[in-house]
């Protein structure tokens, strides 16, 4: 018998896909599940995991298999984030998947020379790319930014700073997005910035309430000078790309979301089915058969949303507003299920070793990160002619 949570979304996989599941399973029991509780406590990744992720062929799914990605697609990538999240931590899976938002400003605009110097080392794991964009005066109005960069002769000189930057501190290049003029949006340019440069540097290691094994950082750009080599396109396309960028940043955290609901749901299920109190197990009760049933539901809502905006993206078709709502679904979805394992877990839900615990916290991230849900709602409205 087919499961509920899968009946609705099985049909858009194909054998390719649930091979690929196959692999990243492996890759998560072997090398991520045994390590995560401590990296986790550390609030660190160690960086020969990216390594290992490059040596599997696990390091960005949806980016040109000519340049070492998997070449696959939107599918794909729901595909490895919901076996990855199977480790049970969202900062796990941002950190390995920072290439994802960190390249495509590169594959996209870049010239040949510049894929193969920045973006071939960090699918094979030899390297870690970071996205440079919030700053603390410009989060999800990307417009508002400062950072500027001034041309110099061969050199741009780039001065300012970004925060909540994804694998900041272990990137060793970060795709900056930095100001060459005064135009609000065309005025926005993408810069590969070597993070040995001189001026460059990591200001602060960011602690955070939830994402705990991925390293998060505030990052200076003091006179930081970049030959014109490093210009990614022509000045002024950062902010058109950087809009393609993000619908499949939305999707991923759309992705996210669900994966952290079916968790949460499968291990309050598990729990409830051997848990006792007042003589029967916990589903022996209606108030908790509902709850699980309503968190059920809930999933297959996520989930199926989310993999019709992939199927979408599949097709080439631009959704934007579609990659909204689905973000914004699956970051209510993932708070509110997570919410309720907690509580059928009751004090072992509490507890930090329970997988229920980490992705209550993960959770919360979702209706901020990739802009916030109120902007979401914003490009929704705006799409619907409000």
């Amino acid at each position: 018998m087919t499961s509920p949570l899968t009946s609705l979304t099985a049909r858009y996989l194909t054998d390719e896909h649930d091979a690929f599941r196959a692999m990243c399973r492996r890759f998560t029991e072997s090398v991520l599940i045994p390590g995560i509780q401590q990296w986790e406590e550390d609030e660190f990744t160690p960086k020969d995991i990216w390594r290992q992720a490059g040596d599997a062929g696990m390091l960005g799914p949806t980016l040109p298999a000519e340049l070492g990605g998997g070449g696959g697609d939107a599918l794909h990538a729901l595909v490895w984030t919901e076996e990855v999240m199977r480790c049970g931590s969202g900062g796990l899976l941002s950190g390995l998947g920072s290439l994802e938002i960190a390249l495509p400003a590169i594959v996209h605009l870049g010239t040949p020379e510049q894929q193969e110097r920045w973006v071939r080392p960090v699918t094979s794991g030899q390297r870690v790319a970071a996205l440079g964009i919030t700053e603390p005066s410009a989060g999800s109005d990307v417009a508002g930014l400062r950072t500027r960069a001034v041309r110099e002769g061969d050199d741009y000189v780039i001065n300012g700073s970004k925060t909540f930057i994804t694998s900041g501190i272990h990137a060793d290049q970060v795709t900056v997005l930095a100001r060459t003029s005064d135009d609000r949006h065309g005025g926005l340019t993408f810069f590969v910035v070597q993070t040995d440069s001189p001026g460059f540097s990591v200001s602060k290691a960011l602690k955070k309430t939830g994402w705990r094994a991925s390293d998060t950082a505030e990052l200076s750009f003091d006179d930081v000078r970049v030959p014109v080599a490093n210009r990614i396109g022509a000045e002024g396309t950062g902010f058109v790309q950087l809009m393609r960028t993000f619908e499949g940043e939305r999707l991923a955290l759309a992705a996210q979301g669900c994966a952290i609901a079916q968790i949460c749901y499968e291990d309050a299920l598990s729990y409830a089915r051997q848990r006792t109190a007042f003589g029967k197990t916990l589903t022996g009760f209606q108030v908790t058969r509902h709850k699980l049933a309503t968190m059920a539901t809930r999933v297959v809502t996520a989930k199926a949303l989310t993999y019709a905006v992939a199927e979408q993206m599949r097709q080439g078709i631009a959704c934007p507003v579609e990659a909204a709502m689905a973000k914004n679904t699956a970051a209510d979805i993932a708070m509110t299920v997570s919410y309720d394992a907690v509580q059928i877990l009751g004090g072992a839900g509490y507890m930090r070793e329970t997988r229920v615990e980490r992705l209550s916290r993960d959770a919360r991230l979702l209706p901020i990160g990739g802009g916030t849900s109120e902007v979401m709602n914003e490009i929704i409205g705006k799409g619907l002619g409000l």
